[in-house]
């Protein structure tokens, strides 16, 4: 019992972890990143389409990242998608080749960036510690339903603390590299 709501809590520390990543990802560092494009979508035949399902998406430079749409018929379409967005893109295009060229960043964009990536840790923060008072909770009503001893209760609520705290150190190392990332020149 101890260890499923160990485990359990485990798999939603990790889940919570992956999201700021993913949140973290579409952030714009300056340099150019496909992930950027992941939550961008084409109206494709009626159907809101993911670009990467749509191109291949590839970044041949560091400023500049290309999009060869498998369908040449959705040119439009993708930079039509991408300037709804509102990326700060002006996509180009040679009849097969969509091209954006990523723009420098100003000190003061940086400075708004990294507030953000700071708000996403604390989101994730928030996230862990919610599913660690939800497994301590847990560990209780087991212990009142008498599934485990009390001293099996205190181990386990050390436990999901510890296993909190390496999380917490993880977020901290995750962001740390990405306000590096966002500020570096």
């Amino acid at each position: 019992m101890l260890n499923e709501i160990k485990d359990r809590a485990n798999d939603k520390m990790q889940k919570a972890l992956n999201n700021l990543n993913e949140s973290l990802g579409g952030l714009r560092a300056g340099r150019a990143n496909p992930h950027i494009l992941d939550k961008v979508t084409v109206d494709y035949y009626g159907a809101a389409t993911a670009i990467n399902q749509l191109a291949s998406v590839a970044v041949p430079e560091a400023r500049m990242i290309t999009i060869q749409p498998y369908d040449s018929t959705s040119i439009s379409a993708i930079e039509k998608a991408i300037l709804t967005a509102d990326l700060g893109f002006n996509p180009s295009n040679d009849g097969k080749i969509i091209r954006l060229i990523v723009p420098e960043l100003t000190e003061e964009r940086r400075k708004e960036l990294v507030k953000l990536t700071k708000k996403y840790g604390e989101e994730c923060k928030v996230a862990m510690r919610n599913i660690r008072r939800k497994a301590v909770q847990d560990l209780k009503d087991a212990e009142k339903e008498g599934l485990i001893s009390e001293d099996e209760l205190h181990q386990g609520e050390k436990e999901i603390q510890k296993l909190t705290d390496d999380e917490v150190k993880n977020i901290e190392g995750v962001l740390k590299e990405k306000e590096a990332e966002i500020m570096a020149v």
